[in-house]
């Protein structure tokens, strides 16, 4: 294995965590979504606040350069999907070295 493939390796491992995270973050956003009365707490606040500062701010900036989508009267933010979109993109370059 060639130094190159060994840190590829790595960092393919490290967008599957990400990943992880990132899907977390779609539980955690659902949950609020349709149980507005739930607040986490404990342990499960301690996880949503670490899920949270490591998704913001690729999300933040990406909602910066990429618009709304609107649809009628309502706008969809595509940050999350422009995001897991790019890592997705990533690994299979990742995978081709």
């Amino acid at each position: 294995m060639t130094l190159i493939s060994v840190l590829a390796k790595i960092l393919l491992g490290i967008l599957d965590l990400y990943l992880l995270i990132l899907l977390v973050r779609v539980v955690l956003d659902w949950v609020q979504l349709f149980a507005r009365q739930w607040r986490p707490q404990g342990p499960v606040l301690v996880l949503a606040n670490l899920v949270h500062a490591l998704t913001d701010p690729p999300l933040r900036l990406i909602r910066q350069r990429v618009p709304m989508a609107r649809l009628g009267g309502v706008g969809i933010d595509l940050s999350f999907l422009v995001l897991f979109l790019g890592i997705f993109i990533l690994q299979w370059f990742l995978e081709l070295l």
